[in-house]
């Protein structure tokens, strides 16, 4: 497909359709980092506000390594995932340490800091950086697999996708712009269910044209919350956050986790954040996060 026609209409599309977000009007390395870990796995309108409070609170990464563990987790909230921030946490500490407070701008030395794969140091080298480099979220690589055919990507990035989304890219400096866009694109038209009519590139939608095939690629179905683990961690956490007092007992935590008819799983839940790093057990009661004993 022309590549040149393909930018200019997407790029268009994008003018004209991008939603407000804050991190677009304008903000630090940092702030681009605090949103590429926010937004993974969690929907921009939980985001949004969670973004705006942490950014006030903690503007540079050695605002947020000063913190202690249990105010990250309690400024994290209900956002899910919350070793993710705990990540950060990390992550902040050593920049702190080792790069000046600052970011650094190559995408290896990004990969290097803990916590940031390989889709958040590309993200950060290309939004905050304007590096020429291949940005692959879930949105990206659903477009690109339609462009070329295919209704959904593999599971995992492969090789020949991430050379094939690379060669795509603008040289005219457009690229992190044209990551921005499909990623838009893929967040608002090229669905799971898209919305074709919509589309500006359609008229050059492999996928399309071949009468939207089903995909090759197996997905997994969606993982269920209400009575699994997941749900019982996340009630020992907000009972956590939401407490007064530094320890808890464990009793009391226990009583919170019950979400199923299985017995053990409380007990389970619950050593399973030990483990994690999110609580510190001492003797029979427990706090959030892990430096406690530390301070």
């Amino acid at each position: 497909m022309p590549t040149m026609e393909l930018h200019r209409d997407v790029l268009d599309w994008f003018a004209a359709n991008a939603r407000d977000l804050p991190w677009r009007r304008g903000t630090s390395p940092w702030g681009v980092l605090v949103c590429e870990v926010m937004g993974q796995q969690t929907p921009l309108s939980r985001v949004i506000p969670r973004w705006h409070a942490w950014m006030d609170r903690w503007p540079t990464p050695c605002d947020l390594a000063a913190a202690p563990q249990s105010e990250v987790l309690r400024a994290w909230d209900r956002m899910g995932y919350p070793r993710r921030a705990l990540a950060l946490h990390r992550c902040a500490a050593e920049l702190c340490a080792h790069h000046g407070g600052e970011l650094p701008e190559e995408e290896a030395a990004l990969r290097e800091l803990p916590g940031i794969g390989p889709y958040t140091a590309s993200a950060v080298a290309a939004f905050a950086f304007g590096t020429r480099t291949a940005v692959l979220d879930t949105n990206v690589r659903r477009v690109l697999a339609r462009l070329h055919g295919d209704a959904l990507p593999p599971r995992s990035v492969t090789v020949a996708e991430r050379a094939r989304a690379t060669a795509l890219l603008p040289e005219d400096g457009t690229a992190a712009r044209w990551s921005e866009a499909l990623m838009e694109l893929g967040a608002l038209v090229c669905t799971p269910e898209p919305r074709c009519e919509r589309c500006p590139v359609s008229d050059r939608c492999a996928w399309l044209a071949a009468g939207r095939p089903a995909a090759a690629h197996a997905r997994r179905p969606a993982q269920p919350w209400t009575g699994t683990d997941r749900q019982s961690r996340g009630r020992i956490l907000a009972a956590l956050r939401a407490t007064d007092v530094t320890w808890v007992s464990g009793s009391v935590l226990l009583g919170h986790a019950r979400v199923s008819d299985d017995d053990a799983q409380p007990a389970r839940a619950l050593a399973s954040l030990v483990r994690d790093g999110l609580v510190t057990r001492q003797g029979e009661e427990y706090a959030l996060g892990s430096d406690i004993l530390e301070r």
